[in-house]
C-alpha cells in the first residue's frame, strides 16, 4: 500500500474516530452500581445466547464470570460494547448512559475497555509505543504526526508501566516480550485510557504459574479505582482473585455470591464445576 494509499485510508469518510466522540458527562453511580444489565436476550438463528438475564455490577468491584461454553460470557460482553446488539432488555452505564443507543466508539469513550483472550499488541513497537498509542488524547491527524506527550501523558505511561511490571521492558519490542508480558501490556493498553469498567476475557490462558500469580495481583490492584469484570475458565485462578462469581447457564444466571457459596450451590455443582467443587 503506498502512502497516498495509506492517507485515503486515514481519511476515509466512514471511519469513526473515537477522539471525535464529544466528551461524555459524568457516570452517575450515587446508588453505588456502575453496570445495570436487566432483561437482556440475544438469539442467533432461533438459538438464545442470552435469555432474560440480568447482572449489577457495582462500582470499583471486582466480579469474576464463569460458566461452559455457550453460557453466554462472550455475547454479554458483545453487547456491553456495543459489539452485538441484542433483541430483548437494557443495558446501563452508571443510572443515565443507555449503552443501547452508543456505538463502539462511543461506549469506549464512556470509559469501558475491554481485553480479548489473545493479546493484539503491535508486536513491531516498542512497550512504550503501544502505550502511547493507545492514550486517551484527542490527536487529530496533525497533532498525531507531531506528537509531544505532556508531563501528564508521561507520568501516566510510567504509572501503568509500574502497575503492569514492564518498566524495564519499557523501549524492548512488543514481540520480544512472553506470552505473559503481552497480556500485561495489553492491560495497560487499556489503563493509559483511563477506563471506568475493565472487562478480561480469560486472561491467564496459556500462562506459566509464576504468570498467572502475578496476573492475580496485577487484577486484584486495579479494583476500586477501576471496575474489573474478569471471564475465566481456570477455577483456582477464579478462587484466588475472587470476590464475587456469577455463574453463566444457558444464557442466564444460575448462581451468584462467594466463590465458597457458589461453589456449594446444587445447581452449580451439577451443571458446571462437577467434582471441582
Amino acid at each position: 500500500m503506498t502512502a497516498m494509499d495509506n492517507a485515503r485510508e486515514l481519511m476515509r469518510p466512514d471511519r469513526v474516530w473515537p477522539f471525535l466522540v464529544p466528551p461524555a458527562p459524568p457516570v452517575d453511580v450515587s446508588h453505588q452500581v456502575l453496570l445495570y444489565v436487566e432483561g437482556l436476550s440475544v438469539s442467533f438463528d432461533g438459538f438464545k445466547a442470552l435469555n432474560d438475564l440480568n447482572l449489577y455490577i457495582n462500582d470499583g468491584e471486582l466480579r469474576c464470570l464463569i460458566g461452559a461454553n455457550g453460557a453466554g460470557k462472550t455475547t454479554l460482553m458483545d453487547v456491553i460494547t456495543g459489539k452485538t446488539r441484542c433483541d430483548e432488555g437494557s443495558v446501563y452505564f452508571g443510572q443515565t448512559h443507555n449503552l443501547l443507543e452508543k456505538s463502539e466508539p462511543e461506549i469506549a469513550q464512556l470509559g469501558i475497555g475491554r481485553k480479548f483472550q489473545k493479546p493484539t499488541v503491535f508486536e513491531a513497537h516498542t512497550v512504550f509505543d503501544n502505550l502511547e498509542m493507545s492514550l486517551k488524547t484527542a490527536k487529530g491527524i496533525w497533532q498525531t504526526l507531531m506528537a509531544r506527550l505532556a508531563p501528564r501523558e508521561l507520568d501516566l505511561i510510567d504509572q501503568v508501566l509500574d502497575t503492569i511490571g514492564l518498566k524495564e521492558q519499557r523501549f524492548m519490542l512488543a514481540g520480544a516480550l512472553s506470552h505473559g508480558q503481552k497480556q500485561w501490556l495489553e492491560i495497560g493498553m487499556l489503563l493509559v485510557a483511563e477506563p471506568r469498567l475493565l472487562l478480561i476475557d480469560e486472561p491467564v490462558a496459556g500462562m506459566t504459574a509464576e504468570e498467572t500469580e502475578r496476573t492475580a495481583e496485577l487484577l486484584t490492584s486495579l479494583a476500586g479505582d477501576h471496575t474489573v469484570v474478569v471471564v475465566e475458565h481456570d477455577m483456582e485462578f477464579v478462587r484466588s482473585i475472587a470476590r464475587t462469581v456469577t455463574v453463566l447457564h444457558q444464557g442466564t444466571v444460575l448462581a451468584e455470591g462467594s466463590m465458597e457459596q457458589v461453589q456449594n450451590n446444587r445447581d452449580v455443582i451439577e451443571v458446571y464445576l462437577g467434582e471441582e467443587a
